[in-house]
């Protein structure tokens, strides 16, 4: 499995013009956060009944880079089956089998995720802005960030790592404007996103949390979306 070391996003093109190529050159050239932009960055993307493509049904994605050349992004109720931190930090050899016993508490209640059909071989870890590796760290917002190499997950297991963070396996992706077809299209509806959802949430009610946020019931959408 490759996974971290020498990540990088190929197509489509994702981020801010100056944030082509490897994600560890993102951190130093990001533009500061905007509540105000056009643009998602930092918001969430809510499935609703009109999403055809079936691999988004119900999905709620957190968007990590937006902008005229496509976005990027990472679900958030889509757990990784069969598969724990403690276990993948023994297959990435991070930690020896024997020591996994001697792993920080926090680390065996940390979410896996099926962050997308994009290079599902690599990771990517949502996290706390408490930790930061430079070149390597994207900041979000003010209050999550993302890095994508293996010295977090070294961190993490050390004890060393943000006070709050979630693995995804994969991400989602869209190419120039067509996240913006799928938004007029009624596939998505979008809400600003919280800490509490993206960290502590339990994936299965995600979905339902994040419906709520934008004022929607989710009993009353399915009632609709069954009129349909």
């Amino acid at each position: 499995m490759r996974f971290f070391s020498g990540l990088a996003i190929h197509d489509p093109v994702i981020g801010r013009p100056a944030l082509k190529g490897r994600l560890q050159d993102m951190s130093f050239q990001q533009t500061p956060y905007d509540a105000d932009s056009p643009y998602l960055d930092g918001q969430l993307l809510v499935a609703m009944p009109g999403m055809t493509d079936e691999r988004f049904a119900r999905a709620v994605i957190y968007v990590c880079a937006h902008s005229p050349e496509g976005a990027m992004g990472i679900i958030l109720n889509r757990p990784a089956a069969n598969v724990n931190m403690p276990d993948l930090l023994v297959q990435l050899e991070i930690v020896p089998e024997l020591d996994r016993i001697h792993l920080p508490e926090q680390v065996g209640r940390m979410q896996v995720l099926m962050g997308g059909p994009v290079e599902t071989s690599r990771g990517f870890v949502l996290h706390s802005p408490d930790y930061h590796i430079a070149q390597s760290t994207l900041p979000i917002d003010d209050s999550v960030c993302l890095t994508a190499t293996i010295d977090i997950l070294r961190a993490i297991a050390q004890g060393r790592g943000p006070r709050e963070a979630v693995l995804a396996l994969g991400y989602a992706g869209w190419g120039a404007g067509q996240l913006e077809l799928e938004l007029q299209a009624n596939g998505w509806l979008n809400c600003p996103a919280s800490t509490e959802l993206i960290f502590s949430t339990p994936a299965d009610i995600r979905y339902e949390m994040a419906l709520r946020r934008i004022g929607i019931e989710p009993a009353m959408l399915s009632m609709e979306a069954g009129h349909a």
